[in-house]
């Protein structure tokens, strides 16, 4: 952390990360109709990067040097170009220089806090990020966790959550912009979508986890299944699994195979990965399920628990559990690993607030939404290229991968693209 935070570059490192950007928005240039927007693109890319309090219309634009945000609310709003198409290059560059086979696909959603009624997608509901329900509008994400060239994730697709209320009301719909054929879907839907895309776009990966919400889809897992692709997600403890009992089996729940099935001895003081204090340990124990329909597989429910005295009972509601499909014979440790893994989608999420603006938005209409959000996600794939390059990136882990000034990026990446 230390020393990619002190981290001195020479000019001629800071000129090849210009480059790089510029490099990037040639690759992007195509998306875009005419070329007004396109160089206004580039700008905006530049304003996302800089240490602009706020990432919104009138500072983004003072970055450019515009004296109105006219134009970087019209990039958003009303220019021709495909957000989409975008994606898409953002997950091709991701697959050109962060690829990695045995990455993690993380999967999870944030809230973005909103007043008003008039957003595509608002309304009073549940947001983890601020732990309660807010008015907010819903993003769907995937993360990326790789390993190499330096550990690091960054975020390749996005969907914004159209809660029923708003599928059905029609002029609501279209003050907002929502197409007509965007119909209401849940949250793992939107998530099993998305892999999907990343999957056609063959972009490596070993292993999908995601919290609860996805883990207690069973129509999810039963995709990722039927694709023979390796998971580890989360479940809550009233979802029930399949525990096999002599020649036939049982559904419980997953806190009663916890309570009954599972002896003393048998959990085990595992880490979950390197945290900001050394590593997290836990207890962990593994216990196998009814074997799945697919040859070379298994399955088994993973619980963990705090750290405790021997033939201490912790308390029920401190166990998360974990639903596994892995190829036979995979090791419990290499599972505690992937389970681990879960946190950095709230890392890049964090980051992504934090240094490129992604929740800094003030556009109403949903292609808006997307619009901002992908420029977002394309310059925080940015900055994880030009750290993976940096010196002693392969060895710094994902915290110093992501070691920032207070004012949202390094400083000496800004002033270099100013």
């Amino acid at each position: 952390m230390t020393a990619m935070t002190t981290y001195q570059p020479s000019v001629a490192e800071v000129g090849d990360w210009a480059g790089e950007l510029e490099a990037l928005h040639a690759r992007i240039a195509p998306r875009f109709e005419r070329a007004e927007p396109r160089r206004r693109a580039l700008a905006y890319l530049k304003g996302l990067l800089s240490h602009a309090e706020r990432k919104n219309g009138w500072q983004l634009a003072e970055e450019a040097g515009e004296r109105t945000p006219d134009g970087m609310q019209r990039l958003v709003n009303a220019a021709r170009w495909d957000a989409d198409a975008v994606r898409d290059d953002l997950v091709a560059y991701v697959r050109e220089h962060l690829s990695d086979p045995a990455a993690i696909l993380v999967l999870d959603e944030t809230g973005f806090l909103k007043k008003g009624t008039k957003s595509a997608g608002v309304q009073r509901q549940y947001s983890g990020t601020a732990g309660k329900r807010e008015n907010c509008q819903i993003g769907v994400f995937v993360a990326y966790s790789s390993l190499v060239p330096a550990p690091t994730q960054v975020l390749v697709d996005r969907a914004l959550y159209l809660p029923q209320e708003w599928a059905t009301d029609l002029p609501r719909r279209r003050e907002a912009g929502i197409p007509d054929d965007v119909a209401f879907a849940t949250k793992p839907e939107l998530a099993r979508r998305m892999l999907a895309r990343l999957a056609a776009a063959e972009l490596p990966a070993a292993w999908v986890t995601g919290d609860t919400v996805y883990g207690g889809s069973g129509p999810l897992r039963s995709w990722l299944e039927a694709r023979r692709q390796p998971y580890v997600l989360a479940i809550a403890s009233n979802d029930g699994v399949d525990l096999p009992w002599r020649t036939t089996h049982y559904h419980l729940p997953a806190e009663q195979i916890a309570l009954h099935a599972v002896a003393p001895e048998q959990w085990q003081q595992l880490s979950a990965g390197d945290g900001a204090k050394g590593p997290r340990l836990y207890d962990w124990v593994l216990v196998r399920l009814v074997s799945p329909q697919q040859s070379g597989f298994e399955q088994a429910l993973l619980i963990r628990r705090p750290r405790s005295e021997p033939d201490a009972r912790a308390d029920p509601k401190e166990l998360a559990y974990y639903l596994t499909f892995a190829p036979t014979g995979t090791l419990l440790e290499t599972l505690i690993a992937v389970a681990g893994r879960r946190w950095t989608i709230e890392e890049s999420l964090e980051a992504a607030k934090g240094e490129v603006g992604l929740d800094h938005y003030e556009v109403r209409h949903y292609q808006g939404w997307y619009r901002h959000i992908t420029l977002a996600m394309l310059v925080l794939a940015y900055l994880a290229v030009v750290r993976s390059r940096l010196p002693g990136a392969g060895t710094a882990g994902a915290a110093g991968a992501a070691a920032t000034d207070p004012k949202g990026g390094p400083p000496w990446l800004s002033s270099g693209l100013s």
